[in-house]
């Protein structure tokens, strides 16, 4: 039989004063809340498994809130995702409930959240995403982008932007999204990982490669390092972030 583990943390960062990142790995939620130490989930791979990763808006109400309608949407429904149009539906169904719950309550107009992650199916990964968060293969080879980030090109000097395209939510009246998916076969020697731009936006990729290929045989290591990494870069955003891997 094969087994999906999977290694997660969410960190408020060093600059922000609460977290509007949300996760979910497969039933499980983590809404808005710190983890002082990388945790380790395991799991047959009996059914499809979700795990993914949601980064509430900065500089909006509700940051917090659409991320963590989205995450719990996607718990919910996750042992159903087993093709790309199921999942396209599931994500569209999310950013329905954040424009629902925005309607209802003035206060959160405008909230909305990214969301990026994998749903592990027995012989395939579908890698999906809304927004700029990422999801990354982490191959013996190097790493390998899944997401499409919705953000426009950074201006000269920068290497990365805020400004985002698509998101779930984020808009005065409902807008559309087209959730971008990626089906690849299922890797046995690979890792995958979601994560918010708490982690890519201070953290170059290479630096990302380097800290995964240093502790492939540890999950919980590898975790502990890419977050340190954000934080010794000055940690200027909400941490988010889920390790991948099946084995036999």
């Amino acid at each position: 039989m094969r087994y999906v583990t999977v290694t997660a943390l969410s960190h408020t960062g060093l600059i922000r004063d609460h977290n509007e990142d949300s996760l979910v790995v497969g039933p499980w939620t983590l809404c808005g809340t710190v983890t002082e130490n990388p945790q380790t989930l395991v799991f047959p791979l009996v059914r499809p498994l979700v795990v993914a990763v949601a980064d509430g808006m900065g500089g909006q109400p509700g940051g917090e809130v659409a991320s963590e309608l989205t995450v719990r949407q996607l718990a919910i429904v996750g042992a159903t995702l087993d093709s790309e149009d199921v999942l396209r539906d599931a994500l569209n169904v999310c950013n329905q409930a954040v424009y629902a719950a925005a309607d209802r309550n003035p206060a959160l107009t405008t909230m909305g959240t990214t969301v990026a992650g994998v749903v592990v199916l027995p012989e395939s990964v579908l890698a999906f995403n809304v927004g700029d968060s990422k999801v990354l293969n982490a191959t013996p080879d190097g790493l390998e982008q899944l997401s499409v980030d919705d953000s426009p090109p950074a201006v000269p000097g920068h290497r990365t932007t805020s400004l985002i395209t698509q998101s779930l939510g984020g808009a005065v009246h409902f807008t559309p999204v087209t959730p971008h998916i990626t089906a690849t076969p299922l890797s046995l020697s690979g890792r995958y990982l979601a994560c918010t731009d708490g982690l890519t936006d201070p953290v170059p990729e290479e630096t990302l490669d380097d800290l995964l290929q240093a502790h492939g045989s540890n999950n919980g290591k590898a975790a502990f390092e890419l977050w340190k990494a954000a934080i010794e870069a000055g940690g200027p955003d909400n941490i988010t972030l889920a390790l991948v891997g099946v084995a036999e």
